[in-house]
């Protein structure tokens, strides 16, 4: 399983260790991945993502699983992400046509 968050795409990170003596060696610094389940109100249906804690916030801060993935590059989107994304703007555009 890699470790990347699906939603923004943040991976590990390099840097180094410094030591009181300023000896410097490689470290990695990895991102705070989490299994959360979250729930699409326009799918009625949740889905199980691995997304970092900075994610989880910004999900919460936009109002939703949906509107996050409206307003997310799909550069960044994992394949599972972009189906979801897919998902609900197929959802949303058949909402539409029937509404008219």
């Amino acid at each position: 399983m890699s470790r990347v968050c699906e939603l923004t795409g943040k991976g590990p990170m390099t840097g180094n260790n410094v030591s009181h003596a300023n000896n410097k060696t490689r470290r990695r610094f990895l991102p705070n991945l989490n299994d959360v389940t979250l729930m699409s109100e326009k799918l009625g249906r949740s889905f199980s993502l691995r997304i970092s804690a900075a994610a989880l916030r910004s999900v919460d801060h936009r109002g939703g699983l949906d509107a996050f993935l409206a307003k997310a590059k799909d550069t960044e989107l994992s394949d599972r992400a972009l189906k979801i994304k897919r998902e609900i703007a197929k959802s949303t555009e058949g909402a539409a046509a029937l509404s008219a």
